[in-house]
């Protein structure tokens, strides 16, 4: 394999004062030619080494197997200690708690006693107290009801007696309704002649002042008809002196001015 010998090439160049470039050339690779392994023959095993082998691998497995049946049997006995530990405190537990609920019970069944005494105790002491209220409220309602029926009686006795009064003066009342009514209606009847009378009178009275109202209004057509003929001779009058006084005040008035004109013009004569 040809190789070829081409070295990295370095260019310094001064580009400016102080300052320096640098140009690197990489050459180009270069292959290196990689070593081959030989091969080496295959080695057959004989059958002393495979039965060997087989008795190494039989032991292990049995070594294996006695380990695992060790731990096996360490576990069971635990589990077993275990199982009998919690055996004795659950029957422990049982004991204890069955001789204190045994306890409790005999304590509840004495106190139950004590409790179911007491209350027949009381029991007993309310009914008698409730015979005895019986008796005493059949005993007043006894006296209640013969109080009742004694009031019933006297009260039956006074209801007649009322009723009867009470028809007395229904029929007292009566008649004086009647009475009433026969004087209202003689009063009625002078009542009602008494207002025809007065009507009568009261239409004659109209009738009356009816004539007397058109012959004031005759008389008062009369007077004003001569009033209004006085008004219009008085009028008339008036006008004509009116007239006469304006036309002798024209002619006064048209003299003073004659005159004031006349003596205007002698002053003005004057000064010339």
């Amino acid at each position: 394999m040809e190789v070829q010998n081409k070295s990295t090439e370095i260019r310094c160049q001064e580009m400016s004062k102080g300052g320096l470039a640098y140009e690197v050339i990489l050459a180009e690779p270069v292959g290196v030619p990689v070593p081959r392994r030989a091969d080496s023959p295959e080695k057959t095993p004989s059958v002393e080494e495979i039965q060997e082998k087989l008795k190494a691998a039989e032991e292990r497995r049995r070594n294996l197997e006695a380990s695992k049946m060790a731990a096996i049997a360490q576990k069971m006995a635990k589990i077993e200690e275990a199982s009998r530990i919690r055996s004795e405190q659950t029957n422990n537990f049982i004991a204890a708690t069955k001789e204190a609920l045994d306890a409790k019970m005999e304590t509840h069944e004495e106190k139950r006693e004590a409790f179911i005494n007491e209350l027949r105790a009381r029991l007993k002491d309310h009914l008698e107290g409730v015979e005895k209220t019986r008796l005493t409220l059949e005993q007043q309602t006894a006296e209640v009801y013969k109080a009742i029926e004694d009031k019933m009686t006297t009260a039956a006795d006074k209801r007649d007696e009322n009723i009867k009064k009470m028809l007395e003066r229904l029929r007292e009342h009566e008649e004086q309704v009647r009475k009433v009514r026969a004087g209202n209606q003689e009063r009625f009847q002078q009542l009602e002649s008494a207002i025809q009378e007065k009507l009568q009178q009261a239409a004659d009275r109209r009738l009356l002042l009816e004539a007397e109202q058109k012959e004031k209004l005759r008389n008062h057509n009369i007077k004003l008809a001569e009033v209004r003929s006085a008004a219009t001779a008085k009028v008339e009058e008036i006008t004509k002196d009116i007239e006469t006084k304006l036309t002798t005040a024209e002619q006064n008035r048209e003299k003073e001015i004659q005159k004031k004109l006349d003596f205007v013009k002698k002053e003005v004569c004057r000064r010339r």
